[in-house]
């Protein structure tokens, strides 16, 4: 099918490209310098003390619920408005995710809503940014010390964010990150976990390895000494030639970010008379988000997947950002989970579509799009 307007287009260039070929014609691929730049230039990013590069951040997730002792008995607060990956992270620890529902009008988790679900089985919380922006994560901070939890952030779609002056990573126990293809920097695939503490970054290195005292790249630079196994470790390790395509997009994160603030801004001018359609709302004005994915909620009266499905006829690239993970088949079926148990997530997973954002996205694409989709909705 031809596109009139792709979905998402990368903002890879000559440059990244050409670090990736001197990857390739160097000796040393895997986990090894440029890792290890990668990983110094996006905790200086963030203002946080270490990064360590992981392969997903399904991957970041698992190992920073691990490192915390997260597991079997053990329960973890989440939302039900996110990726299927925030939940399966949890569960591939042995412990139980508990959906708490969403604020209606962010699709965000809320320190106040998730206070009440708090139990005795209750060992970590685990909020998403969801579309790039931050939940209150002061909140969440002083809730989780004053109950004695882990606090852990997907992160995924906020790389950029910032809310009352904070950072992803910068007051809980660790933040994680993609760098999935369509993520606002990309490598195809790859993560990180954003830590403070210096003996957890330790940790997660030796961890994403096997749990093996050196590495290659320790064995391969200096005289060989015999290597141990020291820990149950995973094979999470970024390798050199996914951080060669990382490196340069941190210089230019903040100029594409306020892109797509610009797109956005336009999205919801020339939407804002459609009838019955609804927006997530906007970050405040102490806020700056990610724009990582704008999404629009379609009227009531309309069938989503119809409406899709002429966006897409129309050669119109879309998604679907996200139906809610207690209405999908497995989770629903492990846990018995009905989609009245958490009706707003239920609603925002049934009329959500996502529309294109990204930087090379034209303002006449935009248009487009937007003419596109009245269209739709006037017949």
């Amino acid at each position: 099918m031809s596109r009139r307007v792709e979905f998402f287009l990368h903002n890879l260039d000559e440059s990244d490209i050409s670090s990736v070929g001197e990857v390739l014609r160097s000796v040393f691929l895997t986990t090894g310098s440029r890792v290890k730049e990668f990983e110094s230039g996006f905790a200086g990013y963030l203002d946080i003390e270490d990064a360590v590069a992981v392969t997903s951040c399904t991957g970041a997730l698992h190992l920073a619920l691990l490192r915390y002792g997260i597991g079997q008995g053990d329960e973890v607060i989440t939302t039900p408005m996110t990726f299927v990956a925030t939940a399966t992270a949890i569960m591939e620890t042995g412990a139980t995710p508990i959906f708490v529902d969403v604020c209606p009008k962010s699709g965000l988790l809320t320190p106040e809503s998730v206070a009440k679900h708090i139990s005795k089985k209750t060992r970590a919380i685990l909020p998403v940014h969801l579309y790039g922006r931050m939940v209150d994560i002061k909140g969440f901070s002083a809730l989780a010390d004053k109950h004695d939890l882990i606090l852990i952030e997907d992160a995924a779609h906020c790389i950029e964010g910032i809310r009352d002056g904070i950072r992803p990573g910068q007051l809980s126990h660790a933040a994680c990150f993609s760098f999935y293809a369509t993520k606002n920097i990309t490598c195809g695939e790859g993560g990180a976990i954003a830590t403070r503490f210096s003996e957890d970054a330790a940790w997660y290195r030796s961890a994403r390895h096997h749990g093996i005292s050196k590495n290659a790249a320790s064995r391969y630079s200096n005289k060989y000494e015999h290597w141990d196994m020291e820990m149950m470790g995973w094979k999470y390790n970024m390798d050199d030639i996914h951080a060669a395509l990382l490196i340069g997009q941190l210089a230019k994160i903040d100029g594409l970010r306020r892109k797509r603030e610009e797109l956005e801004r336009l999205y919801r001018e020339l939407l804002s008379d459609v009838e019955g359609l609804d927006f997530i709302e906007s970050p405040g004005p102490d806020e700056v988000s990610g724009h990582h994915l704008f999404t629009v909620l379609v009227p009531e009266d309309f069938d989503r997947d119809d409406v899709l499905s002429r966006l897409q006829e129309a050669g119109i690239g879309c998604a679907v950002n996200y139906r809610a993970v207690h209405t999908l088949s497995f989770i629903k079926q492990r846990f018995g989970f009905k989609p009245e148990d958490f009706p707003v997530a239920e609603r925002i997973g049934r009329r959500t579509i996502t529309l294109p954002l990204y930087p090379k996205l034209t303002e006449e694409k935009v248009h487009l799009v937007c003419d596109t989709l009245k269209e739709i909705f006037s017949r």
